[in-house]
């Protein structure tokens, strides 16, 4: 089991990839509960826009792990250690056989998988019991959903990850979170050139997300209504999942 945070007054978080969507909400949620942060982008310019005066900006890339490491090392030295870290770096481009781009592919991976293992071996060493490290991987992660031949392999990647690291740290008591969203309205969703079922605002996913570490899961998913339904999905066996799905998405 995880820990469970419900007062967030004085916790101490660092947010790799601050600056867009789903990760500005978080800090802003998380800013309006009481939570010190410290927030990270590539781009400075994007989390001063943020206008959250008290938060401390460490901008880095996540896909360096030089850049994370000089990062961590501002992090300690305002701070002295962490509560929780949270992943929120993310790219999505649709993409599937018929134009698929290697180049592009990695470069998706790069930032939803790869980033998320060197944020992992940064930061490993201090979590603490009683909170630990979260990362933001999608529904799109439970099984294999069309146009998402770069993204999803990732966000399944991502979610596996965190699995083992649960198994790892949770004897500790230090928390590993997967949270799981459902269709979020951002830039890289607008991308999208199909209906999104359960489409949330990226302030609803926010509070989704916070409120999610109230409870003791592992998995912190929404919306519920569409989320559950691709969890059911993914219980079929394949010779009925594959003509489904196609159904259902047109494919």
């Amino acid at each position: 089991m995880n820990p469970t945070i419900t007062d967030w007054r004085g916790k101490r978080v660092w947010l790799v990839g601050a600056s867009s969507g789903i990760g500005a909400a978080i800090a802003r949620e998380l800013a309006g509960r009481g939570a010190r942060l410290a927030l990270s982008a590539r781009r400075a310019d994007k989390l001063q826009a943020l206008g959250l005066a008290d938060a401390l900006l460490l901008p880095c890339d996540a896909t360096d792990s030089a850049s994370l490491a000089a990062a961590r090392k501002g992090l300690l030295a305002a701070w002295g250690g962490v509560d929780l870290v949270i992943y929120l770096a993310g790219d999505y481009v649709p993409m599937g056989a018929d134009n698929f781009d290697l180049a592009l592919a990695e470069q998706v991976l790069a930032v939803n998988f790869n980033g998320a293992l060197r944020l992992a071996a940064t930061v490993l060493p201090d979590l603490l019991a009683g909170g630990g490290i979260a990362f933001v991987a999608s529904v799109a992660g439970y099984r294999g959903l069309p146009k998402a031949l770069c993204y999803g392999p990732g966000k399944a990647a991502l979610i596996h990850f965190a699995e083992v690291l649960h198994l790892d740290l949770a004897p500790k008591g230090i928390g590993v979170w997967v949270i799981n969203p459902g269709f979020v309205a951002t830039q890289l969703t607008a991308k999208n050139d199909f209906a999104m079922p359960a489409l949330l605002t990226p302030e609803q996913a926010a509070i989704a997300a916070v409120d999610g570490f109230k409870s003791a899961n592992f998995e912190i998913h929404f919306p519920k209504r569409f989320s559950r339904l691709l969890k059911l999905l993914a219980l079929l066996p394949y010779r009925w999942y594959f003509p489904l799905i196609r159904r259902l998405t047109g494919g």
